[in-house]
């Protein structure tokens, strides 16, 4: 029994011991998404239906930066009044910072604060107002808490510009943006993947 309860507080040392760093390192995978809206309103003759998704996908091309693609989608209805419509695809960057003051701000071994940038093609469709279609450009600094050795929970707040077409050649926003990431070893990864295909 003693050497059992031993053990467990070796593990648990561990767990609560491991640093966040390796996760961030070449040849790393981040799988996630941001989920920064979703709900219902229920109201009579004006029920609310609302979501937005931005699952991403990264590759570690070298210790702590992450090159990748990304996805939104964002939908509101809004009863009988129609529905907005918010999406966008494009590539993304994300660096978490190894600069000696911003590491002495992170107050755990689990979190390590990053920028994430992002360049593509998106747009910002309201059932009535002004809509905007083009290029979407965002910038941003984020937070991630390691639950896990490989699961972090992500918190970023992002301005984002799409610049383009439609009744108004310009939309801003501001952006808050809560969700998780999973950081994968390539070699996992393409385990998990011809586990998945049954290969």
């Amino acid at each position: 029994m003693k050497k059992i309860r031993l053990l467990t507080l070796a593990l648990i040392a561990l767990f609560i011991g491991s640093t966040a760093s390796a996760q961030t390192q070449k040849g790393n995978l981040m799988v996630g998404s941001d989920i920064t809206d979703f709900g219902f309103n229920f109201q009579k003759e004006s029920t609310i239906f609302h979501f937005t998704l931005n699952p991403k996908l990264a590759y570690f091309i070298k210790d702590d930066l992450a090159l990748g693609a990304y996805v939104n989608l964002g939908v509101q209805t809004t009863g009988g009044n129609g529905t907005n419509v918010d999406y966008g695809v494009g590539a993304l960057a994300r660096y978490y910072f190894q600069d000696k003051n911003i590491r002495k701000m992170e107050f755990s071994k689990r979190v390590r604060f990053f920028g994430e940038a992002n360049a593509g093609f998106g747009g910002s469709n309201p059932a009535s107002g002004a809509s905007t279609n083009g290029v979407q450009l965002g910038v941003g600094p984020g937070l991630s808490y390691f639950i896990t050795p490989n699961v972090a929970l992500d918190a970023l707040v992002k301005y984002d510009v799409i610049i383009g077409g439609g009744n108004s050649t310009t939309s801003h926003q501001l952006n808050f943006g809560l969700g998780f990431q999973i950081f994968l070893p390539t070699a996992k990864a393409r385990a998990i993947m011809r586990e998945e295909m049954g290969k």
